[in-house]
């Protein structure tokens, strides 16, 4: 049987407040008609998780993701190489076939956002969780784009392991530090397990565009890259600005959607 690459986002309304209100989708529409032209263009395939695995009181959404091989087995999905990408994101329509580029290794995107925010995330769960342990950190990538083939699924057990192992501790390091959920922790297994790892530009996952000052109605970030993350902006009530250049982003590109 001929598999296809796969591109795999989470698209999962838990009606409630802040980080878990529904606002945050409103423009998750956007997103996943972009990424199914890019696959349709490039002969991949589109699945868009709707459902939790566990209750979020059990496990935070963003750890349930690295569920994914057991979520694509148990939909008896077929499958070459996976890419998980973040919903709050736009694709080029001419971005490069990224799936060409992998080498058959675990691929992410190089961060390049707040250095600031990463050096105290590292730095405390470090000390914390990790014994210690420092992984290189010009190595950092945004989970927010993560590639992945099917030699990585004990290396995702181990993620959803360290999590339940962990789970108090690090609830606690996240409420305390304020420095992220699962991306440092999952970067530093990713080191300390020694998992072939291969770094993409930035251009390939362009999170914290305001601080750049790319993020603006001119849309200069299109022009100098292939898939834009509208996260970490600043004033962001009720994800009105994200949702906006969503939307904006997607129409210059591809028209107005059809709903």
């Amino acid at each position: 049987m001929n598999t296809k690459n796969l591109v795999f986002m989470m698209d999962i309304d838990l009606g409630g407040d802040g980080r878990y209100s529904s606002s945050r989708r409103y423009a998750y529409k956007y997103s996943i008609d972009s990424w199914k032209r890019w696959c349709d263009k490039n002969n991949c395939e589109l699945f868009v998780l709707n459902d939790l695995v566990l209750e979020k009181e059990k496990m935070a959404i963003c750890w349930q993701r690295y569920y994914l091989f057991d979520i694509l087995d148990s939909n008896e999905i077929e499958y070459d190489q996976v890419l998980m990408i973040d919903a709050d994101t736009i694709v080029h329509p001419e971005c490069p076939n990224f799936f060409d580029m992998s080498e058959g290794k675990l691929c992410g995107a190089q961060f390049d956002g707040s250095w600031d925010w990463v050096l105290r995330s590292l730095e405390n769960y470090s000390k914390h969780a990790f014994d210690n342990y420092m992984m290189p950190w010009w190595k950092y990538l945004d989970c927010g784009f993560v590639l992945v083939n099917k030699n990585h699924k004990q290396f995702y057990r181990d993620i959803v392991n360290f999590y339940f192992t962990n789970q108090d501790l690090l609830i606690q390091l996240q409420e305390t530090f304020h420095t992220g959920t699962d991306q440092t922790p999952v970067n530093m297994l990713i080191h300390q397990r020694e998992v072939d790892l291969k770094l993409l530009p930035y251009e390939f996952n362009m999170s914290d565009m305001t601080r750049k000052e790319i993020l603006g109605d001119d849309l200069l970030f299109t022009k100098i890259g292939w898939i834009y993350q509208y996260n970490a902006i600043p004033n962001n009530k009720d994800n009105q600005i994200s949702n906006y250049f969503m939307q904006k982003t997607y129409e210059h590109f591809y028209g107005e959607l059809n709903d």
